[in-house]
């Protein structure tokens, strides 16, 4: 199922449902899916930073929030910018961002069950190997 088609578009609002469905895809791992409500719980509390928004200054972050965006930036959900600009006196002053990866988060959003039952299967692929196989000789 496609939630979106034009990755490129700079009106593309990305929804709760969305980015739950990539967080809920991004972290799940075979012997523990995360539940779609945890996933939309994060979702929710991400997308309260950035509104209609996809950039927010990482200042605004509380540490326990700043954790979740590194999470986060580790699935490719998140990216990080920086701005640099000369203060009147001299000095260097770095301002640092955090976007969403709109084009990570819908690919992420619209992995499809076989890619999820292919992965496991190529997971689990030692299993099914006979225990002579295992003996050494």
């Amino acid at each position: 199922m496609a939630y979106m088609e034009d990755v490129e578009s700079p009106e593309l609002v990305i929804t709760i449902d969305v980015l739950a469905r990539a967080i809920q895809n991004g972290l799940s791992r075979p012997r523990r899916k995360l539940s779609l409500e945890e996933a939309k719980m994060t979702a929710e509390h991400i997308l309260n930073f950035f509104g209609y928004g996809d950039r927010i200054i990482d200042n605004m972050l509380e540490p326990e929030d700043r954790d979740t965006f590194y999470i986060l930036e580790d699935l490719g959900l998140l990216k990080t910018e920086r701005e640099e600009t000369t203060l009147w006196d001299g000095r260097e002053w770095r301002i640092h961002y955090w976007l969403l990866n709109k084009e990570r988060i819908l690919s992420l959003a619209n992995r499809s069950q076989e890619t999820e039952e292919r992965e496991e299967e190529i997971e689990n692929i030692y299993n099914e190997l006979p225990d002579d196989v295992w003996m050494h000789s």
